[in-house]
C-alpha cells in the first residue's frame, strides 16, 4: 500500500521564533544591559534641563553614557553611567573641546549626582545588591559611594515608574524621604522630580529638573513655544491698538462730517449759525 505523504505544519514565521530585543544581551559580557530607546530619551531630558542657576552655565557639565574613570592605579576601569551631573568644572575640557569621556584625577571634580536607569541585566548591581568580584572592578554602588563619594544618586524604573534617591551621609549612602514627591537639592538649587508629559512624541512619566520653588526647568522647544506665544499676544495687542486708532479716527470724521451737513441744512434755512451761537 502506498503511504501518503504526512502532513506537517507550516514553519512559523522569524517574528515568534527568532530572539526579541529582550532575549538579547550585549556583546560585551560586562555589560549585559539592554540597551533601549528610553536609555536615549531619559538621559537627554535630564540633559537639557540641568541648569542649576547656583553655578554660571559654562561651570556645569552633565553627560549621557559618557565612560566615567575612576581610578588612576586601575586606569582602564570605569563606569558608565545613563546620566551624571558635575559643577565646578568648565562646560568644555580645559575650556577648548569637548569631552570623549570623564577622567576624575585629571578633572580633579567628582560628579555631584549620578541616575542610573534599572534594566533587568544591570538591576542588581544599580541597587546595590551585588558583591565585587575578587580581581574584578567595584561594583557601581561602591565604585559612587566609596571611591567617587558622590554625594546624590538616583535609580529610575521604566516599568513600574517608582524611583529611589540616596544622599551619602557619612560615608555611606541613606535613602532619602522625598519632599512631595521631589528631591531638593540647594546646593544646585534645583530639584529633581517626575513629570507626566510628552516628550519627543512619548507621554510618560520622565524624571526632570525644576527649581526649588517647583517649576519645571523649560526645555529650549518650550522656551520657543513661549516666546512665539509672547510675540503672538504683542502682534494680537498692537493689532488690537491699530483697530481701536481706525475706530476713533472713523468716528472723528463721522462726527466731523454730520457737523458740516448740520451746517448746511441750517444755512438752507438761511439761518447763520454764527446768530445762533450769539443768541446763546
Amino acid at each position: 500500500m502506498t503511504q501518503l505523504p504526512r502532513q506537517t505544519d507550516p514553519p512559523l514565521p522569524p517574528w515568534q521564533t527568532l530572539p526579541t530585543m529582550y532575549d538579547l544581551p550585549s556583546e560585551n559580557p560586562e555589560e549585559p544591559g539592554l540597551p533601549d530607546e528610553f536609555h536615549f530619551l531619559q538621559p537627554l531630558l535630564l540633559y537639557l534641563t540641568f541648569l542649576p542657576p547656583n553655578w554660571y552655565p559654562n561651570r556645569a557639565f552633565s553627560a549621557c553614557d559618557l565612560n566615567l574613570y575612576y581610578d588612576a592605579t586601575h586606569s582602564n576601569w570605569y563606569k558608565r553611567p545613563d546620566w551624571f551631573g558635575v559643577v565646578g568644572v568648565p562646560r568644555l575640557y580645559q575650556e577648548r573641546d569637548m569631552r570623549l569621556s570623564y577622567v576624575c584625577w585629571q578633572e580633579r571634580v567628582n560628579p555631584f549626582i549620578v541616575v542610573e536607569l534599572l534594566s533587568p541585566g544591570t538591576e542588581d548591581e544599580d541597587l546595590g545588591q551585588r558583591e565585587s568580584e575578587l580581581r574584578h572592578p567595584p561594583t557601581k554602588w561602591r565604585v559612587y559611594e566609596e571611591i567617587l563619594r558622590i554625594p546624590y544618586y538616583v535609580i529610575f524604573s521604566r516599568y513600574t515608574n517608582e524611583w529611589q534617591a540616596f544622599h551619602l551621609v557619612g560615608g555611606h549612602y541613606e535613602s532619602v524621604d522625598l519632599t512631595q514627591g521631589c528631591l531638593p537639592i540647594p546646593e544646585l538649587g534645583l530639584s529633581l522630580g517626575v513629570w507626566q508629559g510628552n516628550f519627543r512624541g512619548f507621554n510618560r512619566l520622565w524624571l526632570r529638573w525644576m527649581t526649588l520653588e517647583g517649576t519645571w526647568i523649560p526645555l529650549p522647544t518650550e522656551e520657543t513655544e513661549v516666546a512665539r506665544q509672547e510675540t503672538e499676544a504683542a502682534r494680537q495687542e498692537t493689532e488690537a491698538a491699530r483697530q481701536e486708532t481706525e475706530m476713533a479716527k472713523q468716528e472723528a470724521e463721522t462726527a466731523k462730517r454730520r457737523v458740516q451737513e448740520l451746517a448746511a441744512r441750517i444755512g438752507e434755512l438761511g439761518i447763520d449759525p454764527d446768530d445762533l451761537q450769539n443768541s446763546e
